[in-house]
């Protein structure tokens, strides 16, 4: 599969330096759908440097 890491790590928002999968959005949402999880794009600013990806996490973010 051709990825466009080149562009998609330019619009990553997670701030977790050390992902191999930063910039290969299929990779990374795989690796966090199998963990019941959201990946970093889905999160503000503030709740995305805390790495819960929960959903839980999620809907507070949201204000649900």
């Amino acid at each position: 599969m051709n990825c466009n890491k080149e562009t998609n790590i330019k619009s990553c928002t997670c701030t977790y330096s050390p992902c191999s999968r930063k910039g290969l959005c299929c990779e990374c949402i795989a690796y966090h759908r199998a963990m019941n999880q959201l990946p970093a794009c889905y999160f503000s600013e503030k709740t995305e440097r805390s790495y819960d990806r929960s959903i839980a996490a999620f809907s507070k973010d949201q204000g649900r």
